[in-house]
């Protein structure tokens, strides 16, 4: 049977929803991972191609919410800020999309476990990239490509978007109103892209829509907490929680490659 073609049972969508409350919460209170956490969680019990399609549309209205919060114009300048990291980061997600029907689905787990691990320990261990100005153009390019690839393939852009802007020392304000521009722009073109190949259709969409009412109350919870939190031990504990996730999902494609 195609994977595409599924019918969640009660607990697959109560699992799906609680999933998607604990990954918009943290996203609402740090600013990123909820795309990690969700397809980390949704592919432990969907296929591959149906745990992608759930999560564009909480992904694509977060990062609209986030994106908005401060205001339009801020908004605006943000993206003519750093167009040439979102340009070549949309273009990217809009190529490596196509990718996804046609790789097994233990290299798609193999491949975003990876990903998220490699980038989770990194931030985990506190390394901190620094870009000086006159290489700005080319982290723009070689950054944007990696965010992009990943992006395409599993949704997931947000871990080297969140390095590219701390090596470029983006105060903490821009860096949260870049990042939801950047992944929201990156959100469009990737519904777009799976529209395309036929990852998010009939059968997945509902799934995907439904996912919604969790993630407003999850996002408006991780919001109202945020200032209470203390931050930086909470991302630490973030940040461990995908190192795990990361490992589980590369687990899974190895087992499932072999």
């Amino acid at each position: 049977m195609d994977s595409l073609y599924f019918a969640p049972s009660p607990l697959i969508l109560g699992v799906a929803v609680l999933v998607t409350l604990v990954a918009s919460f943290v996203k609402g209170a740090i600013g990123f991972a909820m795309p990690m956490i969700m397809i980390s969680g949704l592919a432990s019990f969907l296929p591959a191609e149906p745990a992608l399609a759930a999560l564009l549309m909480p992904t694509l209205v977060s990062n609209l919410w986030q994106a908005f919060r401060g205001g339009l114009r801020p908004a605006l300048q943000s993206a003519r800020e750093y167009r040439v990291y979102l340009g070549v980061l949309l273009v990217v997600i809009a190529l490596s999309a196509q990718l996804v029907r046609g790789l097994p689905q233990g290299a798609l787990f193999l491949t975003l476990g990876l990903v998220v691990t490699v980038f989770a320990l990194v931030r985990v261990v506190g390394l901190r990239l620094h870009v000086p100005p006159h290489r700005r153009r080319l982290a723009d390019v070689g950054i944007g490509t990696v965010a992009g690839f990943s992006g395409g393939l599993a949704g997931v852009w947000g871990p080297p978007t969140v390095m590219y802007l701390a090596a470029v020392d983006a105060p903490k304000v821009e860096a949260i109103r870049v990042q939801g521009v950047v992944y929201l722009a990156g959100a469009i073109v990737l519904v777009a892209a799976h529209l395309r190949t036929g990852v998010f259709n009939a059968q997945t969409a509902p799934l995907s829509f439904l996912l919604l009412v969790p993630m407003v109350f999850g996002m408006w919870a991780g919001q109202h907490v945020q200032d209470r939190l203390d931050q930086a031990r909470f991302r630490k504990a973030t940040l461990a929680v995908l190192v795990l996730a990361g490992l589980n999902l590369a687990r899974r494609g190895l087992e499932t490659l072999g």
